[in-house]
């Protein structure tokens, strides 16, 4: 992630200062791909001896990302974090708090709001095409997506969770088509079938731990309901008998419906891969699909929503992510866990 994150401040006109890792030796090799002059083995360290940092960027195991963007925000840093936002809601208020007693930027990679598909859709949404979205589907079903055994991202105790707090992406872009709006109740099951299964493993060549810990789940199935009358249904998954890797959202309004999807390939990005952006709509009183097109972006938003970011510190853009909606997030997946665990609805 880090060369998606260092395209895109570069791209936005940033110099990128130093870089920090307690893998020192790996920090120095990829700060050498990156040409990045400065190295150390610690934020505190970093933030100690180049004291001039305007910002910090975060790409560290979940487990970590709140600790580490509470320092940076008490240092006085503006700070983007990869997703999750926190492991828990709780940690993400306190971050939330932070930034606003710091004054500071405090934003998340939800890169998929930043795909070309987002913003063309959201430029429909905010223009009144659609009109409120009544209810949406929000997907990331992978059928061999495990990334790994044994490591950090099936160790409960380092993740948070499995894909229902790792590829909640969709749900993220699902709330933003909708306005984000406030929860009342979440009702969710999560399943661990072929979580031990190496044949699901994902093909990313994310090396297994032997010996290490896979306690999460395999895929998460749940339905969201809000005060203001909207609904959300959502499916993630690792590990699922289905056709093939869907990352999606589709929604019902009241003038007009859509979809935004991307159906991977056999090896993540190949040429079966597909992209679809496409408003339903009734006009002079017939069915209507119109296809939206928009330049292609393999880096599936991650660059812009890197270079949104320092538009942001410097006022030229409005951010496209708040800690707010991070907030409601987070609740909406301790709810899902929650649930999960109790079989019963959850009120927020």
């Amino acid at each position: 992630m880090a060369g998606y994150h260092v395209a895109g401040f570069r791209k936005a006109g940033a110099e990128i200062v130093a870089m920090a890792d307690v893998n020192k030796a790996a920090a120095d090799r990829v700060a050498a791909k990156h040409g990045i002059g400065r190295v150390f083995k610690s934020l505190s360290e970093m933030l100690r001896r180049a004291p001039e940092i305007n910002a910090v960027s975060i790409i560290v195991p979940n487990k970590f990302h709140a600790p580490l963007a509470l320092q940076a925000l008490r240092a006085g840093k503006n700070v983007f974090c990869e997703k999750p936002p926190s492991v828990n809601a709780r940690e993400m208020a306190e971050l939330r708090k932070a930034a606003s007693k710091a004054r500071r930027v405090l934003m998340f990679n939800f890169n998929n709001r930043a795909r070309p598909e987002s913003y063309a859709m959201m430029d429909y949404i905010e223009a009144g095409t659609v009109g409120t979205i009544n209810s949406c589907q929000a997907t990331w079903a992978r059928r061999a997506g495990i990334p790994g055994f044994g490591g950090w991202f099936t160790t409960k105790a380092l993740s948070g969770g499995g894909p229902l707090i790792d590829l909640l992406h969709m749900m993220d872009l699902g709330l933003y088509f909708m306005g984000y709006p406030e929860p009342a109740h979440v009702l969710a099951r999560t399943y661990r079938d072929h979580i031990d299964n190496k044949a699901f493993k994902g093909p990313w060549g994310i090396a297994d731990v032997p010996n290490g810990v896979t306690d999460v789940e395999a895929a998460a199935h749940g339905f969201v309901t809000f005060r203001s009358g909207q609904s959300m249904s959502f499916q993630v998954s690792w590990a699922e008998m289905i056709q093939r890797e869907e990352v999606s959202v589709a929604f019902q309004g009241r003038k007009a419906g859509g979809l935004v999807r991307r159906l991977f390939g056999v090896d993540g990005l190949d040429q079966t891969a597909s992209d679809t952006c496409e408003l339903y709509t009734l006009e002079h009183g017939r069915m209507v699909n119109r296809s939206i097109l928009v330049s292609a972006d393999e880096a599936m938003g991650r660059i812009r929503s890197a270079q949104n970011f320092v538009r942001t510190i410097e006022g030229k853009e409005k951010p496209l992510n708040t800690p707010d909606q991070a907030l409601v997030l987070m609740q909406i997946v301790d709810a899902a866990y929650k649930s999960a665990a109790t079989r019963r609805p959850v009120a927020l």
